[in-house]
């Protein structure tokens, strides 16, 4: 009878390590990138957008020195963790395939109490992302890698 039960825990154990949750859009790290990273409809895209955005999306406290808002479709950020969009890039992180429309907002100076200035940058760059689960959960640097064709 003990020697059943053990046997029965050690399957019931074993079954736990096999089985990882499955990806899903709920995914809080996920969540949280998308917070800090995304924004699919800007407005503006210059210094005030920077403002705006940086303190609607928590921020500003203390006020962060840079970030950078993605401006793209979710399925095409998504894709920059399998191989439709994404190669390897590094340890552990991806490289899109191909330039996405960015802002990159950096904090002026001064006080790290708001109210925060910032700077706004445009551009179309490559992104780096690290990936859990098939989506990305960190935003690791963007590289200008596409030089425009001369005319």
């Amino acid at each position: 009878m003990m020697m059943g039960l053990g046997l029965l825990f050690l399957v019931f154990l074993l079954a736990l390590g096999l089985t990882q949750p499955p990806p899903t859009q709920d995914n809080a790290r996920y969540k949280h990138f998308l917070n800090q990273h995304y924004d699919g409809n800007p407005r503006g895209r210059n210094d005030r957008y920077c403002e705006s955005m940086m303190m609607i999306r928590g921020l500003t406290t203390p006020c962060k020195e840079i970030n950078t808002f993605i401006h793209y479709k979710k399925a095409s950020i998504k894709a920059i963790c399998g191989t439709k969009n994404g190669i390897p890039h590094g340890e552990n992180l991806r490289r899109s395939k191909s330039p996405f429309q960015i802002t990159t907002c950096r904090h002026l100076g001064g006080s790290p109490r708001p109210p925060c200035r910032y700077r706004a940058t445009q551009g179309f760059r490559d992104i780096v992302v690290a990936c859990e689960n098939g989506l990305p959960v960190h935003f690791d640097e963007s590289l200008f890698l596409h030089q425009p064709a001369d005319h």
